[in-house]
């Protein structure tokens, strides 16, 4: 009786290799509806060659969770047999530490493969695969959507709220949320519920990119794929929402010379050696400023009147060109503007400069003729007050773009080149203008 169950079983796990071989496919679309652990189990009876061949059909998701599954020996070995893409995408989707074992057991028998694959996984700084979460799940087009929701409760991933339908290339063509999974009919297939996908990332693309790609499309989450166009992760609005966030907070130190690593609680020694550098530039650019003044000391002597009020031209037109600086850095930090559109955020700054600089001229110039009784030197504070306003707004708006143009940060050097530019605007008008006027300015 022995003998004959030995030859049942051993028939039966012919028949079921000859069927794995023959129809990879369909053999993909049973493991895909069985318990993990089972499908495991199953696949551990079978060659490596026939494990590989059905493999590319199996769906991100359901194939993490298979694998995960499988003897370390075994999933050692079908990384070294998979394509290269396959296997690089299965091991981007791994745990830290599991990736780290399987590269390792590879590593014993081939370790030029094991290398190679280690560098195709370290993804350069600040691209979509960084950006990524690798918790995706996929369904192939033609199972129903009660087949879906057994797979996601059986499988217990914790993906995001996209989820994504595979064509018959193992490539996302459509999308769907869980939500419209969760109130779709039991018996509709994916492939009539799910929406054609909106776009997608490359996972080398920049920040840049995904900024502006979630901007354009307004989605909750994209696809991030390979270059052979196999789905390897998503990133969602959250992710780019916080990195944006934290792009505007470093920015905000950097602008005013502070390293984006200091923190609120770093050491004052580390502060210092930030800080220092920034801070002896800014002494060198306020010599300029102050060769300017330099300049106009024999009106200044004449007219002592110049000395009172130079602060005030000189903080007017500081504020009005932080003020341009912060709006500029922000529209290229959000991506709301390129270097391309320099013309425009050019010529509005300069007539809201313009505009406010008329409405500051006059209320400047009535304060000074009550303080001092001279049309003279209030005629020359409201002309200085709209001419420096007007070209601290243009360089508040050119410096972050021209620096960026030039392949600069512009967060980091734009605050100390625009305050060199307002003080010597505001000096230079001021005194200018003083000068060119001054036999209507009171001497003494």
């Amino acid at each position: 009786m022995n003998a004959i169950e030995q030859r049942l079983d051993s028939a039966a796990e012919q028949l079921s290799q000859a069927y794995m071989a023959n129809y990879p496919q369909k053999s993909a679309r049973h493991l895909e509806s069985m318990p993990a652990g089972e499908a495991a189990e199953l696949l551990q009876s079978q060659p490596l060659h026939v494990i590989a061949a059905l493999w590319k059909y199996l769906p991100v998701g359901s194939s993490d969770a298979i694998f995960s599954a499988l003897p370390e020996d075994l999933a050692s070995r079908l990384i070294s047999y998979l394509d290269s893409h396959l296997a690089i995408g299965l091991l981007s989707r791994q745990p830290q530490e599991s990736r780290d074992a399987l590269l390792n057991a590879l590593n014993t028998g081939h370790s030029a493969l094991a290398s190679e694959y280690r560098n195709l996984l370290e993804y350069p700084p600040d691209t979509a695969a960084r950006m990524m979460t690798t918790k995706v799940q996929a369904f192939s087009a033609d199972i129903t959507a009660a087949e879906a929701l057994a797979i996601l409760r059986r499988n217990q991933v914790l993906a995001q709220d996209t989820l994504y339908v595979l064509d018959a290339n193992q490539q996302p063509g459509g999308e769907l949320s869980l939500q419209e999974l969760v109130l779709a009919q039991p018996g509709s297939l994916l492939e009539d519920l799910a929406k054609p996908l909106r776009t997608s990332l490359n996972a080398l693309d920049d920040k840049d990119t995904v900024i502006e790609r979630f901007e354009g499309f307004r989605c909750r989450n994209i696809a991030v794929l390979d270059p052979q166009g196999q789905l390897i992760g998503s990133i969602g609005y959250f992710d780019v929402y916080q990195s944006t966030k934290e792009d505007l907070a470093a920015d905000l130190q950097t602008m005013v010379g502070v390293s984006k690593e200091e923190k609120a609680l770093s050491s004052s020694w580390f502060a210092f050696s930030k800080r220092q550098p920034w801070l002896q530039i800014n002494l060198l650019t306020a010599f300029a400023a102050a060769a300017v003044v330099g300049a106009f000391e024999g009106l200044i002597a004449q007219v002592t009147a110049l000395a009172i009020l130079l602060p005030v031209a000189a903080g007017q037109s500081g504020n009005a060109g932080a003020q341009a600086l912060a709006v500029t850095m922000r529209g290229l930090t959000l991506r709301e503007i390129t270097t391309k559109h320099w013309r425009h955020v050019l010529f509005k700054e300069m007539a809201a400069g313009a505009m406010n600089g008329i409405v500051i001229a006059l209320t400047c110039a009535i304060g000074v003729y009550v303080w001092s009784q001279s049309i003279g030197l209030a005629l020359v504070i409201a002309l200085a007050m709209v001419s420096s306003l007007v070209i601290a707004c243009s360089a508040g708006a050119l410096v972050p773009i021209v620096l960026k143009k030039a392949g600069l940060d512009p967060a980091q050097s734009s605050s100390i080149v625009l305050t060199t530019i307002t003080d010597i605007a505001g000096f230079m008008s001021f005194l200018g203008i003083a000068l060119l006027l001054s036999d209507m300015l009171p001497k003494g």
